[in-house]
């Protein structure tokens, strides 16, 4: 069962991380996101999860402005051979989130540590970041130094490369 909203909120408090979280309406794309999120401050957050042909997952967590090469990202972050968008069932076996709600985040769900974060080193030189906390009914703000404790947290690697353009 995936974590909820309410679990990621007190695993972050018991990490000692302070993060601010805005309601809103449902967000499925960049372009609804800024629009309809109003102004928070702080880099937000585009996720392409993806899969190589030996079925090794990838989350690659990138500005929401990056442009990202997909048919060369695969040598970027040592997939096997080229990616392809993973799976809608696997995203939400693996990180607990449908399409329109990818985040960060999901991690928390990922115990099997089957997937393997890429934050891009762009996004990484805001202060705050800000994702979708496990719902695309609100974004989180979050210091992005708490955001790889987070990361760490979940038992994952945070690998800062830089994938975008």
């Amino acid at each position: 069962m995936p974590k909820t909203e309410a679990e990621l909120f007190a695993f972050l408090a018991d990490l000692g991380i302070i993060a601010s979280t805005r309601r809103h309406p449902p967000l499925f794309t960049v372009a609804d996101s800024q629009s309809l999120r109003g102004e928070i401050p702080g880099g937000h957050t585009k996720n392409l999860f993806l899969k190589d042909k030996k079925d090794s997952f990838f989350l690659v967590t990138v500005g929401e402005d990056a442009v990202v090469d997909l048919k060369q990202i695969h040598h970027l972050i040592g997939a096997s051979g080229k990616v392809s968008f993973g799976k809608p069932e696997m995203l939400l076996e693996l990180l607990g989130v449908t399409p329109g709600a990818v985040t960060v985040f999901g991690l928390i769900n990922d115990t099997g540590h089957r997937v393997k974060i890429v934050l891009d080193q762009a996004l990484m030189e805001h202060a705050v970041i800000n994702a979708h906390p496990l719902t695309n009914e609100a974004t989180t703000s979050i210091a992005a130094s708490d955001l790889i404790r987070f990361v760490e947290a979940t038992g994952h690697d945070a690998v800062i490369l830089k994938v975008s353009a």
